[in-house]
Formats: C-alpha cells, structure tokens, sequence
C-alpha cells in the first residue's frame, strides 16, 4: 500500500504561531483585552511609536535610538518551536534537516534563559543577578506550590546582587557601590514593590532573578524603577515579575537624595546595554523562528507532502 498523505493541520484560534516578521517591521500589534496572541505584523512606514511592548506584559520599552527593535516574540516562543521542531521529526526528516533540527533544538536549551530575559533588556551572566538557585522543598506551602512571598525574596537577593555587581564594572567607585546597600550614607531603600505572578511553581525548580532600568534616571531623580524577572528552568518561561520603587536616601541627613553621579555614569552605559540585548536577543529568536519555519516547509507543509511512516508502512506495501 503506498504511503498516505498526511492532512495538514488546522490552525486553532488559540494555536501559538512564531512566524518571523517581515524584514525591517519594528513593532507588533498585540490584543491587551484577550488571551490570544496577535501575530499580525504592520508595514515598517507605519511604525512610528518610540516604544515596543511585550506580549506578556503592559511594559513598554523606550528606546533612545532611532533604530526600532525587531518586534517581541511572544511569551512562549520557546515551547512554541520545541513543539513545531517535534512535529517536523515525527512527520519524517532527511538527515540534512534533522541535523538542522538538532542545531536548533541546542540552540534553544543552551540560551532559552539569555534570549528570554535578553528580548526585554535583562542582561545576564556576571553576576548581574540571582542565578541557578535552587527552589527547596520548605518554600512550597499547603497549597503545593511555591508560596508567594519567596518570589519576592528571590528578587531581593537579585536586586542586592546587581547593585554589587557594579562595584566590579566600575572599581573606581566600588566601595561606594557596595555603600548603598548599607545604612552608613548614601543608601538604598525599598518604596514599593508589586509582583506578578505567572503560574505556581513547584519544587523541584531552579529559578534566576534578573533587573533592569525601567527608565534612565536623571540627575534630579531620587527614586530608581526598577523590573525584575524571575526565571523557571524547568518551565522555561517567566514565573513572576516585580515592579520595583527604589528610594535614594541620604542617612546622615534623614532625607531623600538625588541618584549619586557616580551612577549616573554607569546606568546610562547600563541603558545603553540593555537596548542592544533587546535587538540582539528578539533578532535571534526570530531567526531561529525562522529557521523553524523554513524546516516545516520543507517537510510536513509543503504541497506534497508524505508522512514517512517507517518499518510500519513499508511492511503493508
């Protein structure tokens, strides 16, 4: 019996869909009143908005540069290719493309972490956060899953070890750096702090926490807005977010404080960093979609596509 065509699937309204954008589209229009994930995408003459907003989330992300980010992906783009990737081997693969398939595949398991935080300008590594920690048995409560109040300590513990971490960036001023996050002068102290929670995490787990400028402070602001994420390994994907409100506050005088020049200098370079991540990281998950997609045309959605069906089939020839 020859082998039979395998139908194409139908694409459900809920159904996650990574396509790449077109070349040169800086921005993608995204439905804040539904759950659904809008991947319609506008011509590059219609963008004219200095701000790019994530699909999982209400926040915006200025840039200061007259270039436009590549649109962001949405938020689950990783378990998205993973599934499209596994479809594209079960269908049946020549061994160019299954190799091509496996590269993408370690693509996405050794920088799924530096892309998702990367596509929001988080940036990672160098001890500029909390990373690789271990969720304990103890942080779950009688509901089963990690209790709320331990993603705020995540953040904290992040929060302290990205404002140390300038202290090796800028050795110049690495005692002062280290200084705020003590009552002896200039210092730190916690306004407000609003978390997100995304889906209940449970042990086993292993989190990483990371911050970003929400906006560049100026030389008369006496508050930093900080937004922190806080990773899942075993989901892949954001479990919580913080919104952050951090005073500057001078202990000698008992009063707020503008944000020290010694920052100022390093959080413009900082700005600057975290709006070439967003390029680089949505860039190259959009290649990777892609790459992705080239790969399904190639194999179960091209016209005449035949579905290898293995020993199985051949035996019933």
């Amino acid at each position: 019996m020859p082998p039979r065509p395998r139908l194409k699937p139908s694409i459900c309204v809920l159904a996650l869909r990574l396509r790449s954008p077109p070349l040169g589209v800086g921005s993608a229009i995204t439905n804040a009143h539904s759950r659904r994930i809008e991947l319609s995408y506008p011509s590059s003459s219609s963008s004219s908005s200095s701000s790019v907003r994530s699909t999982s989330s209400s926040r915006a992300y200025s840039s200061s540069s007259t270039e436009q980010p590549p649109p962001a992906p949405p938020s689950r783009w990783y378990s998205d290719l993973k599934a499209r990737l596994g479809k594209c081997i079960m269908f049946g693969c020549s061994r160019e493309q299954a190799r091509q398939a496996a590269s993408v595949l370690e693509a996405l398991g050794t920088e799924w972490r530096e892309l998702t935080a990367g596509a929001e300008g988080f940036l990672t590594g160098g001890r500029r956060g909390l990373e690789n920690q271990q969720v304990v048995w103890g942080e779950m409560d009688s509901f089963a899953h990690v209790n709320n109040t331990n993603y705020i300590r995540y953040a904290e513990s992040a929060r302290v070890n990205w404002i140390i971490h300038f202290a090796s960036v800028d050795p110049a001023n690495g005692t002062r750096w280290r200084e705020l996050m003590t009552p002896k002068s200039t210092g730190l102290i916690m306004k407000s702090i609003k978390a997100e929670y995304k889906f209940p995490m449970t042990y086993p787990d292993t989190i990483s926490a990371y911050h970003k400028l929400r906006a560049l402070p100026s030389a008369t602001d006496t508050s930093l807005i900080l937004d922190c994420i806080i990773l899942s390994h075993n989901h892949k994907r954001v479990a919580a977010r913080t919104d952050e409100d951090i005073v500057i506050y001078d202990y000698k005088a008992a009063r707020k404080t503008a944000v020290p020049p010694f920052a100022l200098d390093t959080f413009r370079d900082i700005w600057r960093l975290q709006e070439e991540e967003i390029r680089r990281a949505r860039a190259r998950i959009w290649n990777l979609a892609g790459e992705v997609e080239k790969l399904e045309k190639e194999t179960w959605d091209k016209p005449d596509a035949v579905e290898d069906m293995g020993a199985a089939g051949k035996g019933n020839r």
